[in-house]
């Protein structure tokens, strides 16, 4: 399946950019006992912010969005200064945050199944690169601080609610939905699943050795 010929809108990828960079200086400044100068929290910001569309492009075998354009660097730089003095603002709603980090989520898991979809690869890599795009920034954000890489733990959710959205999408574009349509589909679902796994503890089981399952039947049956 090919979707209809699709171009992403500069808004659009600006948005989740900026969207990525505001999300990932306010979860960066939450770290006082990390030392973070100023500078630091700006970078994991802007790293955030670019990550998923520069894995979804390398992806894609393409030169990545973000150095097409004058546009990307100045507004990830932005909206990193923006999420430093929103977090001083917003200190003690960590529900902002977790709204800011599913919206941009499935954001990037729209346009990079999009992407992907409109230069011509099959629903299976497609929904992949979604979900590579969507928590790609996330990884990269997580590795920058030192701090374990949240898409592996249990109650995370994120590439199972990505992988939600990407379906979504593929199935939609296949069944004659509008690519755009689609997309906002996509981003919706994303987000519904990432704030409810967060508001009702949602998550896949943990994995156990077969040496603790062993164990852990011989203590039921006791």
């Amino acid at each position: 399946m090919v979707a209809e010929q699709f171009e992403i809108p500069l808004w659009l990828d600006l948005g989740a950019t900026a969207l990525g960079s505001v999300q990932g200086a306010m979860f960066a400044a939450q770290f006082k006992d990390k030392r973070l100068d100023l500078l630091g929290v700006g970078l994991i910001g802007v790293v955030t912010g670019f990550g998923g569309g520069v894995i979804r492009d390398l992806l894609l075998n393409q030169v990545p969005a973000a150095l097409e354009s004058n546009w990307y660097i100045p507004v990830a730089i932005v909206a990193a200064l923006l999420g430093m003095l929103l977090e001083r603002l917003f200190s003690r709603l960590n529900v902002a945050i977790t709204i800011l980090d599913a919206v941009s989520l499935g954001l990037f898991c729209a346009i990079g199944a999009s992407k992907a979809l409109s230069v011509g690869l099959p629903v299976v890599p497609a929904v992949f690169v979604g979900i590579a795009a969507a928590v790609g920034g996330g990884m990269l954000r997580d590795i920058l601080l030192g701090m374990p890489i949240g898409v592996m733990h249990v109650g995370s959710l994120y590439a199972v609610a990505a992988a939600a959205g990407a379906v979504f999408l593929v199935v939609a574009v296949s069944t004659g939905a509008n690519i755009t349509v689609a997309g906002i589909g996509c981003v919706i679902v994303t987000t519904l699943i990432r704030v409810l796994a967060v508001r009702f503890g949602w998550s896949l089981p943990e994995q156990r050795t077969i040496s603790t399952l062993r164990r852990l039947r011989r203590q039921k049956s006791q």
